[in-house]
Formats: C-alpha cells, sequence, structure tokens
C-alpha cells in the first residue's frame, strides 16, 4: 500500500477527531466561545455535530453527540487504515480499538495542550487569545494537582506530573 495516501488518510482523521475533542473539552471548560480558537473548532466541527445534537442530547456540559462523533470517526479511521492495508477486520475488536483510538487522542491533544502552555508561560506575558483559552482548558485539571503538590522553590510542577499521568495512561491503553 502507499504509505503516504495512508499517512495522509490517518492525518487528516486524526485532525479532525482532535477538533471534535477540542470542542468537546472547549464545552466542558466553560472556555470562551468568543475567542478565535474557538469559533474555528465550532465552525470546523458544526456540519458533523449540529445534526447530530439535534438527536443526541447534552449531559450537563458533556456534548454527548460530539463524543459519539469522535468515537464513530476513529473507527472509520481505523477501517479505513486497516482496508488501504489489506487487513481483515472483525466488528468487536474494531469497535474496542475505536474507543481506546478516541481515549489516545483525547490525551495527546491534553499532553500537547498542557505542554504548549508551559513552554509559552516561559516568554509571554499572557495577552495572547489563544494563550487565555489554552488556560481555561488546562487549568482544572492543574488546579487540583497544585493543591496537593505545592510549588518548590517558585517552580510549579503540577505540570510535569499532570503530563506524566497522561503518558501513563497513554501507555495503559496501548493505542
Amino acid at each position: 500500500m502507499n504509505e503516504g495516501a495512508l499517512f495522509l488518510v490517518q492525518t487528516l482523521f486524526n485532525l479532525y477527531i482532535m477538533a471534535v475533542v477540542l470542542r468537546i473539552w472547549l464545552q466542558l471548560a466553560r472556555a470562551d466561545f468568543f475567542n478565535p480558537l474557538s469559533q474555528f473548532v465550532a465552525r470546523v466541527t458544526n456540519p458533523l455535530i449540529k445534526p447530530l445534537e439535534r438527536v443526541i442530547p447534552s449531559k450537563g456540559r458533556l456534548n454527548l453527540a460530539a463524543v459519539l462523533l469522535g468515537i464513530v470517526l476513529s473507527i472509520i479511521a481505523i477501517y479505513v487504515r486497516g482496508t488501504m492495508m489489506g487487513a481483515n477486520i472483525e466488528m468487536v475488536p474494531l469497535m474496542i480499538v475505536g474507543v481506546l483510538s478516541f481515549v489516545s487522542i483525547t490525551l495527546q491533544l491534553m499532553f500537547w495542550i498542557i505542554f504548549i502552555r508551559a513552554i509559552l508561560s516561559w516568554f509571554s506575558q499572557g495577552g495572547n487569545p489563544l494563550e487565555l483559552v489554552m488556560h481555561q482548558l488546562t487549568e482544572p485539571l492543574l488546579r487540583p494537582v497544585r493543591r496537593v503538590i505545592p510549588a518548590i522553590g517558585g517552580l510549579d510542577l503540577s505540570v510535569l506530573f499532570v503530563l506524566l499521568g497522561i503518558q501513563f495512561l497513554r501507555i495503559l491503553i496501548g493505542v
């Protein structure tokens, strides 16, 4: 199979799934909807999520339509990749691996957003709208860790522990 086509298909699926995950996360964190990043994510994901929202209601702040879409897209991505590689695909393992893949993509996105926020904190003054939304997304994850592990010598280690925890979870699920 053409590795370039396989890479392109997988990357496009993963980027869109990340946009769906970001939409779920933005809604859960009640991030600023008028932020340019939030607006971009909403515009990119609306064509597939809005029709599903008419049928699948949200549960509190959790957009169940978006969660379902992300899982279904993960399953389709694995199916397409397997088909392109000529694999024989069975439905039950496909569904299980699809859910695990969705969780893995979610954890990967969380890792990178927290990591980028930490790096930006070294250089930026915090006036960028992208930084604001990154703060709104990551603070609910970092705050509980800060309560348990206080800053040592002015150094906030919560980011390190959250990143280690995310990587540990990714290794556990093995996708």
